[in-house]
């Protein structure tokens, strides 16, 4: 029977998501952020094409934002409950991981393949930010997913978006338990 590293696998078996809300200083220094980005970086990557990058936000590129919201809601036709909920997502974040899916050429490696990848590493991120003692949440919005906005507050390329704005901080409470998928439900087994 191979090892068992059953630490880690308690950690998966019971890991959860903190709300962003909840999230508070202090946040990880550089150096601490530093060891959870070199983590989610290791994860799986098919022909090794690491079609993805971090942007770092701190609180003043997260103001910036939180003032450059409102105005790219009039012009995309947002309501105002959605533009007020993006514009606090960021208002009120401390330090907060934006990871940029950059696709790379390749003729073995499907784009697909190459957006599971990065998938993997917004995952990698929150738990390697919950394994490192903080709390984490990964989230989007409608912002992160507008190209101009994108494009002109964070400086993404034409061929780039986000894939997830991942937080963190210190959590201020731990939220319940959720309800989890019903295993049965969602596999197939197949023996021949």
């Amino acid at each position: 029977m191979p090892d068992r590293n059953q630490d880690a696998l308690d950690f998966l078996l019971t890991r959860r998501s903190r709300p962003s809300k909840t999230l508070t200083t202090p946040v990880p220094t550089r150096d601490q952020l530093t060891e959870i980005l070199t983590a989610a970086a290791r994860s799986p990557d098919h022909g090794k094409l690491e079609p993805w990058r971090f942007i770092v936000l701190e609180r003043a590129a997260l103001q910036r934002l939180a003032s450059a919201v409102p105005a790219a809601a009039a012009q995309a036709g947002i309501a105002e409950d959605k533009m007020m909920k993006q514009r606090d997502q960021f208002a009120h974040a401390n330090l907060a991981v934006v990871v940029v899916e950059s696709p790379k050429h390749s003729d073995k490696v499907p784009t697909i393949e190459q957006t599971y990848a990065v998938g993997g590493v917004c995952l990698a991120l929150v738990n390697a930010g919950l394994a490192a003692g903080w709390g984490a949440n990964w989230l989007s919005g409608w912002a992160s997913h507008d190209a101009e906005f994108v494009q002109s507050h964070l400086g993404l390329n034409h061929d780039e978006r986000v894939a997830g704005i991942i937080h963190l901080g210190t959590e201020t409470s731990a939220p319940p338990d959720r309800p989890r998928p019903d295993l049965d439900q969602i596999t197939t087994w197949v023996a021949a």
